[in-house]
């Protein structure tokens, strides 16, 4: 059977015990192992100030896998429009893609700003002195759970901005992490990166400038979206291809791609191509993925309610021995009955419901796990069971070597197309639940973009 091809989201995360530096070299291990299992493209996230978190810095990263493989196309998922200007951005993939063509993207994702205490609360002096202003309407309540051709689609998560500490520790933590950068709306920092690759940029004064290695580039620009507003409408108008992020917003991945189409002008692509994320753990049986899963739940809830963003992703066992509220439950439960966790027949079927019932090009997986070997195994069993089909090279290599201990058993068979073609709401109206998928970017998510 063919399927569309998949692909994979690094977050590098950071297991207890373990240090950013070994999860590193752990991640590049995987990204090998990807390389020969057929997989397409390998990304990398961008996070701060996390313990549990180690790409911070996706397009280095990006390079030194380039460098290590040979046929996975790398890139970022996504660089911040908040922490690095387009110019930055463009010109540090593209010099990456001089010396790996054809080979590298660039993912971006949409600038976030933590809502002000004001924003999130105001308090009673403000409501009194804008009492003759006209009323806001009133926000939707969140749509309910509800399941769509076998794909669950879960209501969004009860975060609550008017916690002072969560407020205040988002804000810190942009003032640090973008150095007070002023973003310029997304759709001219998109042009920018168009027109420095097509070489006809020209600053607000009429000036033209030209930047050596991405005028003429490769690189090919994605942008990351978690709604249906900003970032999934400016790619469809710039014909741009799409990254869904189902993983991080599973609550509006419905929106997120018809908001997507419904805009789509011809421009960069001729017709629009939607990649959509997925969480998923892959093991022999599901009774093994259970217990490697058993720690998500865990490392998420320190996303939402901590003040250090991610923890270390705890052991299996300690997780386990955890004790939960229902209201703790409550806030983590889209992402948890969102995550695909199980036997690979499972896994793939879950799989398949959300290429389904999305219309997805592509799936873009990412694995989270304590012990590395699982990410790897789990990588594995999904390409052996998808279908996919080891590059020519990688079998020609295995043929007269020992295969490593990663390898031993898997056989991908099946065929599988590359394609070489990126928490969320309008920015003018940032829901409460919006506004977590947005800055999830900066701690678990690959985008916080509207």
């Amino acid at each position: 059977m063919s399927r569309v091809p998949l692909s994979i989201l690094d977050l590098a995360p950071v297991s207890s015990g373990s240090t950013g530096a070994q999860t590193l070299r752990d991640s590049v291990a995987l990204a090998e192992r990807a390389d020969a299992l057929g997989y397409t493209r390998y990304w990398f996230a961008e996070h701060h100030l996390s313990a549990g978190v180690a790409s911070s810095s996706p397009a280095v990263l990006a390079a030194l896998v380039a460098g290590r493989t040979q046929h996975l196309r790398v890139g970022t998922g996504a660089v911040l429009l908040s922490t690095t200007s387009p110019l930055v951005a463009a010109e540090q993939l593209a010099t990456v893609a001089a010396l790996h063509p054809g080979r590298v993207d660039l993912g971006v994702g949409r600038a976030f700003t933590p809502p002000t205490k004001q924003a999130a609360a105001p308090d009673a002096a403000e409501a009194s002195e804008s009492a003759a202003a006209p009323a806001r309407p009133a926000r939707k309540p969140a749509a309910p759970a509800r399941d769509v051709d076998g794909l669950h689609v879960p209501s969004a998560p009860p975060i609550d901005f008017t916690d002072s500490a969560l407020r205040e520790r988002l804000l810190g933590q942009q003032r640090v992490v973008s150095a007070n950068r002023q973003p310029a709306p997304f759709r001219d920092e998109l042009e920018v990166v168009l027109g420095l690759q097509a070489g006809t940029y020209t600053d607000a004064d009429g000036v033209p400038h030209v930047s050596a290695p991405v005028e003429g580039t490769d690189a090919e620009l994605w942008v990351l979206a978690s709604s249906g507003g900003e970032s999934a409408e400016v790619a469809g108008a710039l014909g741009l291809p799409l990254v869904a992020n189902y993983h991080v917003s599973p609550a509006t991945i419905l929106e997120t791609v018809a908001s997507y189409r419904a805009a789509f002008v011809p421009g960069v692509l001729d017709e629009p191509y939607v990649v959509v994320s997925a969480d998923v753990l892959v093991a022999e049986t599901e009774a093994q993925a259970e217990l490697a899963g058993a720690p998500f739940a865990e490392w998420v809830l320190s996303i939402r309610t901590g003040l250090a963003g991610a923890i270390a992703y705890p052991r299996p066992e300690d997780a386990l021995a955890r004790e939960w509220t229902d209201a703790e439950r409550a806030l983590v439960l889209d992402r948890t009955a969102t995550r695909f966790v199980g036997s690979p027949e499972q896994v793939v079927a879950r799989l398949e419901a959300l290429q389904r019932v999305t219309g997805a090009d592509e799936i873009l997986t990412t694995t989270i796990a304590f012990d590395p070997a699982d990410r790897v195994r789990s990588a594995e069993l999904l390409a052996q069971a998808w279908g996919l089909e080891a590059p020519a090279a990688a079998v020609a290599g295995a043929a007269g070597s020992e295969p490593s201990a990663a390898a031993t058993s898997t056989d991908t068979g099946g065929a599988a197309a590359a394609h070489g073609t990126d928490e969320p709401a309008h920015a003018e109206d940032v829901s409460v639940s919006d506004a977590f998928g947005q800055v999830a970017t900066h701690l678990v998510g690959s985008g916080a973009h509207s």
